[in-house]
């Protein structure tokens, strides 16, 4: 039976050994390091946790793509590295939209997940710092028509400034009705409800790809149409 070592999230122990009773092929990547979901019950508190694994890179790939894990003599973590365990925060989530900068990518991720588990407060800050990080650039550099340090600094204020002056298409306004002038979109005072999430979460997602994601994939056809005419003479 193959040994897995690793701190126990049921008891805390730490640094305990497991018996790794089943494995679960997931998937692979570069081209040689595959990952897998494996089965593992704890020897200290005989409960099972499913860690997922990566093959590390001074594993012997032949034995693992040969045999898998659950023929190793020797411990699993000389071949794989324990990268986290299954638990609530792997519910299915709402993915983000393609082509995101990562600071944005990793703050919708992270709002997603509260999403799953219905902390809509905590999704709803995430969901608005997405909205903000994305509009900031947006804003010219100069001062003008009417912009100052208030709308540069406000959520809020910011969104109809760059409505009004046709830096954001004019169809989202009525979706931002969800960030309030003041700040208070529930966010900052803990009262946000499933719905009020569900409104961010949308004007988010709409907002994201039309900044994002829409020109990205035009660029990419752009640029498959100019390889297939090939260069110009």
């Amino acid at each position: 039976m193959s040994e897995l070592v690793a701190d126990c999230p049921r008891c805390g122990a730490n640094n305990m050994t497991f018996d790794l009773i089943q494995e679960n092929f997931i998937g692979e990547n570069y081209g040689w390091q595959y990952w897998y979901e494996t089965f593992c019950i704890c020897r200290h508190c005989n409960k099972a946790t499913i860690f997922v694994l990566s093959q590390n890179t001074g594993a012997n790939s032949d034995v693992i793509h040969k045999n898998g894990l659950l023929k190793l003599t020797d411990s699993v973590n000389n071949y794989m590295n324990i990268e986290h365990y299954i638990n609530i925060k792997d519910m299915a989530t709402t993915q983000p939209p393609e082509h995101l900068p990562e600071n944005i990518e990793a703050a919708f991720r992270e709002g997603a997940s509260c999403m799953s588990i219905e902390c809509f407060n905590a999704a709803g800050t995430m969901f608005r710092l997405c909205i903000d990080l994305a509009t900031k650039y947006k804003l010219p550099a100069s001062d003008e028509k009417g912009l100052n340090a208030s709308i540069r600094r406000s959520l809020g204020l910011r969104l109809p400034w760059l409505f009004d002056n046709n830096l954001l298409p004019n169809d989202l306004r009525e979706l931002s009705s969800c960030i309030r002038d003041d700040g208070n979109d529930g966010a900052h005072v803990g009262s946000l409800s499933k719905d009020d999430a569900d409104d961010l979460l949308d004007f988010t997602c709409a907002i994201l790809e039309r900044i994002y994601t829409e020109p990205a994939r035009l660029k990419i056809a752009k640029d498959r149409r100019e390889a297939r005419r090939g260069p110009k003479s």
